[in-house]
């Protein structure tokens, strides 16, 4: 049984994914992905690089992911999916970088600053 694993991260969120050969079943932290993502929009999201490389219902997912919230885990289950698709053929991954599934959004959270109440919002100044 050939089992190929790769990791997706988005904000704070982690994704460790493995992909087998099977019938398109994709469980996350061992819940159906239509229970674990209820939109729509998030299981196109997580759906995207099986229709982009025609590879729909060839593979089974597995992944495990904590931190971050819904939208951050469902780009960090897509990222994951794709590494592992490209790990097992070269070939898909020009349609996946075309569309830049490939590239690991690194927008964060900026931290708050000591002697201001957010990262850039400043207290009220006086003049007098």
């Amino acid at each position: 049984m050939d089992i190929t694993n790769a990791l997706g991260r988005r904000k704070t969120a982690v994704a460790r994914v493995y992909l087998s050969k099977g019938n398109g079943e994709v469980t996350i932290n061992n819940r159906p992905v239509s229970e674990f993502f209820p939109t729509n929009l998030l299981l196109t999201k997580i759906k995207q690089p099986f229709e982009l490389t025609e590879t729909v219902g060839q593979y089974n997912v597995k992944a495990t992911v904590n931190g971050g919230g819904i939208n951050g885990q469902a780009e960090a289950v897509r990222l994951g999916i794709s590494r592992a698709l490209v790990e097992i053929s070269e070939d898909f991954k020009p349609a996946l970088r075309a569309e830049g599934l490939m590239t690991r959004d690194p927008r964060m959270v900026e931290r708050k600053k000591p002697g201001q109440p957010k990262a850039r919002k400043k207290f009220q100044f006086s003049k007098r």
